[in-house]
C-alpha cells in the first residue's frame, strides 16, 4: 500500500499542504516544533480517524483561529485507488469518507489502511501505565480483527453501563445478570485473542530488539490479566460488594497489562534511557511485522525522531533495520540531514525530501504531483 498524495488544511500549525510522495522513502527535515511529527501525524489520522497523540478532544487538531480541519490522502491498495478524506469542525462529529461515501461508523474504516507509527510518545510504554500498554495490544490486534474491535467496543459500552448502576448503587444481583453476561462473553474473547497475539508477536519482538541492541541482553514480554484466573464472571460475583464501596469496576480484562522485561526484570525500574528508546522501537517494529503478516497489505511506516537517546552504535544499527527492504512506504523525520541521508544512500530507489519549517512544507527533492 502506498500513500501517492495528501492535502492537508488547518491540521495543527500546518496551514494548507499538497504533497506528493515517493512509493519508497519519504523524508522530513527540520527544526524541533516545526511541524514535521503534525505531517506525520496527518498521515496516520488518515488511518485510524485519530491523532496519535489523542487527548480526548477532538478539536485540538484544529489549527488555532480556524473552524476547521481538512485532510484527504490518495492511495494506491492492493493495486487498486483509493481516496480518504476527513472533515471536522469545532463541536461537531468528524466526518470520514472513502471514495466520496461517508462511513457509518468509523470502526469499518480501522484496518483498511494499515499503519505504524514510532515516535518519542512511545516512551508511555515503558514509563507510563497499564493503559497505554492495553490501548497498544487493542491497536494492533483491531487492524486485523473487526471481531476483536467489535468485542472491546461492546465491552466498553457493557462496563460504563455496570459502573452507572454501581454509582446509582443498586444491589439487585439480577439487574446485573445481563449485563454482566453480555461482559463475560466479550472479555473471553479478548482476553483469547490477546494470548494468541502475544505469542505470535513475542519472537518478532525479541529479534529487534537484538538487531538494535546486539547480543547480551535478554527481553521478554509477560501479559497478565485477570482471567488467567477465573472468568469475567467469577470476577464480578466475587468483587460487586467492594465494587459498591469503591463506585467501579475493579477487576476484569480492562485491567490486563504487558509486564516489560529486561534480564528477568521490569525494564520500567532497570533500563537506561537507550534501552528504553530501543525497547519502544523494537515493540513498534514487531508490530508493523505482525500487521503485515496479517493483513492484505503492506502497513505504512512512520519514524519519528528515532535516533534520538541512542548511542553511535544503536544508530547504526537502526539504520541498516530501516534500509531493509522487508518495508513498504516510509516516513521519517530527522533534525539531522546526516541520518537521513545514510539511509536515503542505503536505501537505494526513489525517495522524497522535505523540509518543513513554521507549518509550511518545502519539497527540495522528489515528490513533484503528476
Amino acid at each position: 500500500m502506498t500513500l501517492n498524495s495528501a492535502t492537508i488544511l488547518n491540521y495543527k500549525n500546518i496551514a494548507e499542504a499538497r504533497l506528493a510522495f515517493s512509493p519508497k522513502l519519504n523524508c522530513l527535515i527540520g527544526n524541533n516544533g516545526q511541524g514535521k511529527t503534525n505531517v506525520l501525524d496527518a498521515i496516520y489520522y488518515l488511518s485510524m480517524c485519530r491523532s496519535y497523540a489523542s487527548t480526548g478532544d477532538n478539536s485540538a487538531v484544529i489549527r488555532h483561529g480556524e473552524p476547521y480541519m481538512m485532510l484527504q490522502g490518495s492511495y494506491t491498495r492492493c493495486e487498486t485507488p483509493l481516496e480518504v478524506s476527513v472533515a471536522l469542525q469545532r463541536g461537531k462529529r468528524k466526518v470520514v469518507r472513502r471514495d466520496g461515501k461517508e462511513y457509518q461508523r468509523l470502526s469499518q474504516h480501522i484496518g483498511l489502511l494499515p499503519v505504524v507509527m514510532v515516535s518519542p510518545m512511545d516512551w508511555d510504554l515503558v514509563r507510563g501505565s497499564g493503559e497505554e500498554r492495553r490501548r497498544f495490544m487493542d491497536l494492533i490486534i483491531s487492524q486485523n480483527d473487526s471481531e476483536y474491535l467489535d468485542a472491546l467496543i461492546r465491552y466498553s459500552k457493557a462496563i460504563e453501563q455496570r459502573n452507572a448502576m454501581i454509582k446509582r448503587e443498586m444491589r439487585d444481583p439480577l439487574l446485573y445478570e445481563t449485563v454482566e453476561q453480555a461482559m463475560d462473553q466479550h472479555a473471553a474473547l479478548i482476553h483469547g485473542r490477546r494470548q494468541q497475539w502475544l505469542e505470535q508477536f513475542l519472537p518478532t519482538f525479541m529479534h529487534y530488539y537484538n538487531a538494535v541492541a546486539g547480543d547480551g541482553e535478554a527481553v521478554s514480554l509477560h501479559y497478565k490479566s485477570h482471567l488467567d484466573e477465573g472468568t469475567m464472571l467469577d470476577h464480578l460475583n466475587a468483587t460487586r460488594e467492594r465494587d459498591l464501596i469503591l463506585g467501579y469496576t475493579t477487576r476484569g480484562i480492562h485491567r490486563d497489562d504487558i509486564e516489560l522485561l529486561l534480564d528477568g526484570h521490569p525494564m520500567r525500574r532497570t533500563g537506561s534511557q537507550g534501552q528504553c528508546k530501543t525497547y519502544t522501537i523494537a515493540l513498534r517494529l514487531a508490530q508493523f511485522d505482525f500487521i503485515k503478516a496479517n493483513n492484505p497489505t503492506v502497513p505504512i511506516l512512520l519514524l519519528d525522531d528515532i535516533f534520538d537517546k541512542l548511542d553511535a552504535c544503536r544508530v547504526e544499527r537502526i539504520v541498516d533495520v530501516v534500509s531493509s527492504d522487508r518495508f513498504g512506504q516510509i516516513f521519517i523525520t530527522d533534525t539531522n540531514r546526516t541520518h537521513l541521508d545514510e539511509i536515503v544512500a542505503r536505501h537505494g530507489g526513489g525517495h522524497c525530501l522535505m523540509h518543513v519549517e513554521n507549518g509550511n512544507v518545502t519539497v527540495i527533492k522528489g515528490g513533484e504531483p503528476s
